[in-house]
C-alpha cells in the first residue's frame, strides 16, 4: 500500500513564503507523476502544480511565477516552494502520486496553508 505524507503547512502573512514537502513510500511500481492540489472551503479541489518523472512541471495559471515544484526521484519526494503568498492561496494542500503502469492515484491527508492579509 502506498503512503503519501505531506508536511510544511502553516500560517504566514501575505507576501511570505512556505515550503511544502511530500513523500510517497511503499510502491511496488515507479512513481510517475507527483503533484500538489488544493481545496479551499466551499470550493472544489484544484490542481496547483504537477511534475513528471522527467522533471517537467505544469502549473495552474494562478500560481505561475510564484510557486515552484521540484522532485527527488530517488526518494520519491516532491516539494512546493510557495513565494509571494496571497490570502486566496489559503487552502488545504494535498499531495498526489500516480504510479507508472498501473496508474493508481494516491493522496496524502492534506496540510493546511493559511495566508493572512
Amino acid at each position: 500500500q502506498v503512503q503519501v505524507v505531506e508536511s510544511g503547512g502553516g500560517l504566514v502573512q501575505a507576501g511570505g513564503s512556505l515550503r511544502l514537502s511530500c513523500t510517497a513510500s511503499g510502491s511496488r511500481f515507479t512513481i510517475n507523476t507527483m503533484g500538489w492540489y488544493r481545496q479551499a472551503p466551499g470550493k472544489q479541489r484544484e490542481l496547483v502544480a504537477v511534475i513528471n518523472s522527467g522533471g517537467i512541471p505544469n502549473y495552474a495559471d494562478s500560481v505561475k511565477g510564484r510557486f515552484t515544484i521540484t522532485r527527488d526521484n530517488a526518494k520519491n519526494m516532491v516539494y512546493l516552494q510557495m513565494n509571494s503568498l496571497k490570502p486566496e492561496d489559503t487552502a488545504v494542500y494535498y499531495c498526489n502520486a500516480v504510479t507508472a503502469i498501473t496508474r493508481y492515484s494516491y493522496w496524502g491527508q492534506g496540510t493546511q496553508v493559511t495566508v493572512s492579509s
